[in-house]
């Protein structure tokens, strides 16, 4: 009842629901594409047909995504007017001009060029058109830089001075450049191409396993594998580096992340907590299990600590972040996927190398099949436990170190924000029907193989009135 009376908590869980939600759709779009580009590059080099129709199939989805992901990343960014105003005024010289650049650079180009992309086909030259898909996919990823490096300043604040309660760019360059941006940008690049690469790896596969198209479908579930042996590892490594920033530059984060209540010192080794059971109220855990020494190895590819690791004791309650098990769990689960996608991507190249992905032979790895539908919405997951990693850890600031998120809320009547978070709800639950509706459409009726080609002429069709023929098909004699 104190939850629902509390304003904060309330703008706290809308902008959880509406910021969930939404990331479902853009983590595909700039993910595929990616790998739209990829195939139309193939089929204007190659001119195989089945580049071209796997083109067509998937921009489908492409465009269902992008048509969600606006409808719900409008109202997200209203938020920051309505319910966290206190913030915006605080923030807007630097975070309201990069939310500008993301909407005037990033998403005005992909929406600019996407028409031609999806209906300029027969209707512009092919240069133009895969020029257009090519801006298309840089405008999606601009989003996420632009969209990742707010985020990442209000991590780690850079290049700003705090007067009266505002904050005065100094430093452009090094506000964009600030410590997480890097980083963070390439983790959230290489998470949205590993997560479209096992949709697409795993809607192949359903289509493998139901042998329909199977010889079609096998083309792009080796082009999302060839991928994704380059990305799954080095997805794995760069979330490492991600780890060690968190170390260095938010260590009550790390400490909630590992459920560590207390310090570990330089010089020593330290455990690391698979599972464990976090509780906030008596200061520890009330079981987990651990494995000896391996947290350093983690942080730092050695036993003993170079640094310490901070317990969460070291700060006062109110100033270490809270829902532990949350945060605790969430980070598991994130790693195990990025494993999980690397295990099946080594299971994958195995049977591929030994001929078993071959197109007579495929549709027989029913095993690795299912491993690959399975793997389909993990990546989704893993996302949005990173995201809740990010956000949720980084309390109880809003601007790390700087703004509290306590004050950056606007002083709203509860009831309000409770009314419009039901209504966010039960809009968002219709949309995520709708789109899954639409979207099996998509998949339950598979790819159109007769699209015309650009650039070749198709023959006449058969004129079926008796006693009339196309020209080609007249009787020799009457050609005479």
């Amino acid at each position: 009842m104190d939850v629902l009376s509390n304003t904060v908590a309330l703008s706290r869980m809308q902008f959880a629901l509406t910021a969930i939600f939404h990331m479902l759709w853009p983590v595909l779009t700039t993910g595929m594409a990616i790998y739209l580009v990829i195939l139309e590059g193939v089929w204007l080099k190659t001119r195989n047909t089945d580049y071209y129709y796997h083109a067509r199939f998937w921009s489908k989805l492409y465009i269902l995504n992008f048509g969600i992901g606006v409808a719900t990343g409008i109202p997200m960014e209203f938020q920051f007017g309505t319910n966290w105003a206190p913030f915006s005024e605080a923030a807007g010289n630097f975070f309201g001009s990069v939310i500008g650049f993301e909407a005037s650079w990033a998403f005005m180009l992909e929406a600019a060029f996407l028409g031609i992309m999806v209906f300029g086909w027969e209707r512009v030259n092919p240069t133009i058109h895969y020029l257009s898909t090519i801006l298309v996919a840089f405008g999606a990823n601009l989003s996420t830089f632009w969209i990742l490096t707010a985020n990442s300043w209000m991590q780690t604040p850079a290049g700003v001075r705090l007067v009266d309660g505002k904050f005065l760019v100094t430093d452009y360059f090094q506000a964009i450049f600030n410590p997480f941006m890097a980083k963070s940008v390439l983790h959230m690049f290489f998470a949205t191409l590993e997560t479209s690469l096992f949709v697409i790896g795993g809607i192949s596969a359903w289509y493998i396993l139901k042998n329909r198209h199977p010889a079609f479908f096998s083309k792009s579930l080796k082009i999302a594998l060839a991928a994704a042996i380059v990305i799954a590892p080095l997805q794995i490594y760069i979330g490492h580096l991600s780890g060690e920033q968190v170390h260095r530059y938010q260590p009550t984060k790390l400490a909630a992340m590992e459920a560590q209540w207390e310090t570990v010192p330089a010089g020593q080794s330290a455990d690391w907590s698979v599972l464990a059971l976090p509780n906030e109220t008596a200061e520890k855990n009330d079981w987990e299990i651990k494995i000896p020494n391996a947290l350093g190895y983690i942080l730092e590819f050695k036993k003993e600590l170079s640094e310490p690791v901070r317990g969460l004791k070291e700060w006062q309650p109110q100033d270490r972040p809270h829902l532990l098990g949350l945060i605790y769990y969430a980070f598991r689960i994130m790693i195990a996927i990025g494993f999980f996608f690397a295990g099946l991507m080594l299971w994958s190249a195995i049977q591929w190398v030994s001929g078993k992905l071959q197109e007579g032979n495929i549709a027989q790895q029913r095993w690795l099949m299912r491993a690959w539908i399975l793997a389909a919405p993990l990546g989704y997951i893993a996302v949005e436990s990173g995201w809740i990693v990010r956000c949720v850890g980084r309390q109880p600031w809003t601007v790390y170190g700087q703004v509290r998120t306590a004050d950056a809320a606007s002083h709203l009547p509860a009831g309000e924000v409770l009314a419009s978070l039901i209504g966010f709800a039960s809009i968002y639950s219709l949309l995520f029907i709708a789109a899954l509706y639409f979207g099996s459409r998509i998949i339950r009726k598979g790819p159109n193989l007769e699209l015309p080609i650009p650039g070749v002429e198709t023959r006449p069709a058969l004129d079926t009135t008796p006693g009339k023929f196309a020209p080609d098909e007249r009787p020799a004699e009457a050609q005479q």
